[in-house]
């Protein structure tokens, strides 16, 4: 793809109008789409969703926040196995990250709810999370003056579980990680891959890692079995409930060990990996994942190859490098 700008390079057309730099017009002809440098928001509704995301008042025994899984300032996850439990132990599964949520066609690693409206409400009742209920958060919420003023600016009904949810999901639309260095380079900036990441990025295509992992999200956009070729769940062994993934949802054997596919922005920065946090670093879900769903082993090479276009997909989250120190 090849064109001009008159008078303006296209990298300095980038840096000042963001109108042009995501307009499709303008990208690599790829698989893989850069995220939008910015979104359309109601300022008001997410500035109040974004306290509520911090408020330990939404769950039961006001110890645990959305923020408490989902760390803004790492990787929008919790970097455990598996998340701490409100009653103190465990979930079955791995805290998938918060940021880019709104690009997945489902959430959860199960598909179990299709919109982050019914992944808040699903939250706050589920007993393992803030196991609450929307009378009780009402109440609570209502007595507090301030906030009550902010939701009666905002909402004509003032504090409702519909309003507690939209301001949240509204804070939660405006947690994306635009300017990876990957996105840079689908929108033709020039020297911001290696000639190793650029391998890289060639090997996760030829292999079909890309058949699963692509869009704007590079996943979080279908469904696939884990195991097509190696069944790591039996070698893994100690197969629980949550491991037949969908099937929990849909109960059709045919479901049994289909997830959806996660993205992998940020993956750099969201260790440990799988759906059972089993994989602790990048290196090892890289060789599970070739021997899993490709069929093959990975070679050392591959791996590094394929880690280098890894990395180059960690974004921004308010201007800040997420692997900033």
């Amino acid at each position: 793809l090849s064109f001009a700008l008159p008078a303006l390079s296209l990298a300095a057309a980038l840096n000042t109008d963001t109108t042009l730099a995501d307009s499709p017009k303008y990208f690599r002809e790829e698989p893989i789409s850069p995220i939008p440098q910015t979104v359309d928001f109601n300022k008001k509704k997410a500035e109040l969703g974004e306290k509520l995301f911090f408020d330990t008042r939404l769950s039961k025994d006001n110890t645990m926040a959305c923020a408490s899984c989902h760390h803004l300032d790492e990787g929008g996850d919790d970097n455990l196995p598996v998340s701490r439990a409100l009653s103190g132990g465990d979930h079955a599964m791995n805290t998938p990250s918060i940021f880019n949520a709104r690009y997945n066609f489902r959430q959860n690693w199960n598909g179990s709810v299709k919109t982050l409206y019914e992944q808040v409400d699903m939250v706050l009742q589920n007993p393992l999370e803030f196991n609450n209920n929307w009378d009780s958060v009402v109440t609570v919420l209502s007595s507090d003056s301030e906030l009550q003023a902010s939701f009666d600016e905002i909402y004509a009904d003032g504090i409702t579980r519909a309003n507690i949810i939209d301001s949240i999901v509204e804070f939660e639309n405006t947690l994306i990680t635009p300017n990876a260095r990957f996105d840079r380079y689908l929108r033709h900036e020039e020297g911001v891959l290696s000639e190793q990441e650029q391998q890289g990025y060639v090997l996760f295509k030829e292999l079909g890692c890309v058949s699963c992992h692509q869009g704007v999200n590079i996943g979080g956009n279908l469904y696939q079995k884990f195991g097509v070729f190696y069944n790591y769940l039996a070698a893994r062994g100690d197969i629980r409930k949550s491991d037949y993934g969908r099937k929990n949802i849909t109960h059709r054997e045919m479901d049994a060990f289909v997830f959806k596919v996660p993205s992998l922005r940020n993956v750099a920065v969201t260790a440990p990996y799988l759906h059972d946090g089993s994989a602790k670093t990048l290196d090892e879900a890289i060789s599970i994942m070739g021997k899993a769903q490709l069929g093959r082993t990975l070679t050392d090479k591959e791996v590094s190859l394929l880690k280098a276009f890894l990395n180059t997909l960690t974004g921004e989250y308010k201007n800040k490098p997420l692997d900033a120190e």
